[in-house]
């Protein structure tokens, strides 16, 4: 037995060394920025196409047709008042929306949530910008723009033509966010 206890010890430090690998492989996948490639998908740019296309409430229940922002840059931010990170961002999308609206950006806050928690949300916090409640639909069209895991907050920056510039799973960072947007309004 004693022979075999320097065997066990090696055995166990080299699985216990894997799965520290392992553990700090996935952080930092998780962690790490995710930008749309240089050029959008055809898949990204149907389901985009077919979002726009929508009508969605908004907090009061009036139907909003996304159409009504074609020609605008558009940031579509997908979040949930149950979602810390995306209750944490939406400060700095407030202040960007200010920042931005005579430049010809708009933002639209699409929450997979109930009416009545967004329209408290929206009660309780600055948001200057649309809010909306997406319907199921919506969900399953958020995998076609980029996001295969289903995270949020989920952020999609479509350039004034339409063309999908930046897709963005987790926080999207104030200063990240103000780069972007200065590239896309830059005359």
């Amino acid at each position: 037995m004693k022979n075999k206890l320097p065997i066990i010890l090696a055995l166990v430090a080299a699985l216990a060394a894997a799965a520290a690998g392992m553990y700090t492989a996935r952080q930092q996948a998780a962690t790490a920025p995710s930008a749309a490639p240089a050029t959008a998908t055809q898949a990204q740019h149907a389901a985009l196409n077919t979002l726009l296309g929508l009508e969605l409430a908004d907090t009061s229940g009036t139907r909003q047709p996304l159409a009504q922002w074609k020609g605008k840059i558009l940031v579509l931010n997908f979040w949930a008042t149950w979602c810390p990170p995306c209750r944490k961002e939406i400060p700095a999308f407030s202040a960007m929306s200010g920042k931005y609206r005579d430049k010809g950006v708009q933002f639209v806050g699409i929450s997979i949530d109930t009416p009545t928690n967004v329209r408290d949300f929206q009660r309780e916090h600055r948001v200057d910008y649309p809010l909306l409640i997406a319907e199921p639909s919506v969900v399953q069209l958020t995998e076609s723009l980029g996001n295969a895991a289903q995270g949020l907050p989920f952020t999609v920056i479509v350039d004034k033509t339409g063309v999908i510039s930046r897709v963005k799973v987790g926080m999207l960072s104030e200063d990240d966010l103000d780069t972007t947007l200065g590239r896309l309004t830059r005359p």
